[in-house]
């Protein structure tokens, strides 16, 4: 045995689904997932229990959405290929295959969401960087017209969710893995807010390009603060509720209220 074995619990589907019920998740809600497995413990079967427990207590009257990015097929001056030599990023700029949302692999978005991406009746948004995946009745609603400059804002699939008073479930992971604050970002007014050109490779008139798109300069450093004092403050501690999942806590949270409070905390604190 594996001298770390006895602080890493055993976890089963029952188990998943229990915690699921303890959050008050249930049939018709509309839910984005971010979702560390590594954290929970052991999960016996993998991120194949955690998608098939959503389903099961969500149903197919509500929908599922992950976010399924592929940042890698963004410029290598961005820093996503830091660990590749300067020299080679002309050749990476014309050779990057175009995404394709039925066969282009996540980053680092963890194995539930890129198993996700490919489960049956799922549906990917087109954005080349930046796609979000749903499952369910409202999988087309909420993944079609992502537009490239139009990331995370109005229009976006997340605003789309806040618009259908849609929830956030964080497994294992804390507010800086939270995608839905970008959309605070998006409507938020502060000084340093700017657009920023970014490059991704896409197919265009049946061809390969290196398209430039402009779009919201997004970075999230400051969402694990803006996450705390929204759990905090009265409308967070009526909006989140909290369980356990082996080592992992796990968070629900009605995304609405999330919003209006980050756009507000942004407003007074960002420079």
């Amino acid at each position: 045995m594996n001298r770390d074995d006895k602080n890493r619990p055993f976890i089963k589907k029952a188990d998943v689904t229990s915690a699921l019920e303890t959050l008050g998740l249930k049939k018709s809600v509309n839910v984005i997932v971010h979702c560390s497995l590594s954290s929970i413990g052991f999960v016996c079967g993998g991120a194949q229990i955690i998608i098939e427990s959503l389903i099961d207590t969500v149903g197919s009257e509500g929908t599922i959405l992950m976010p399924t990015q592929s940042w890698k097929n963004l410029d290598p001056e961005t820093g996503v290929h830091w660990e590749e030599p300067k020299e080679w990023w002309d050749a990476i700029r014309e050779n990057w295959p175009a995404y394709n949302k039925y066969i282009t692999p996540t980053n680092t978005m963890g194995a539930v969401a890129e198993m996700f991406r490919t489960w049956p009746g799922s549906i990917r948004s087109d954005h080349p960087a930046r796609s979000v995946t749903a499952w369910g009745k409202n999988a087309e609603l909420f993944t079609k017209d992502h537009d490239l400059c139009n990331i995370f804002g109005d229009g976006s699939p997340l605003s789309r969710l806040y618009d259908a008073d849609g929830w956030i479930l964080l497994i294992g992971v804390d507010y800086d893995k939270n995608t839905s604050l970008h959309l605070a970002d998006a409507r938020a007014n502060f000084k340093s807010k700017h657009n920023t050109v970014e490059h991704s490779a896409i197919m265009e008139n049946g061809k390969r390009v290196w398209k430039a798109y402009e779009t919201l300069a997004v970075d999230g450093e400051d969402f694990v603060e803006i996450g705390t004092a929204f759990e905090n403050s009265p409308e967070g501690k009526e909006a989140v509720r909290k369980t356990m999942l082996g080592n992992a806590e796990i968070r629900l949270i009605r995304m609405r209220p999330l919003v209006d409070f980050a756009v507000k905390w942004i407003e007074a604190n960002r420079k």
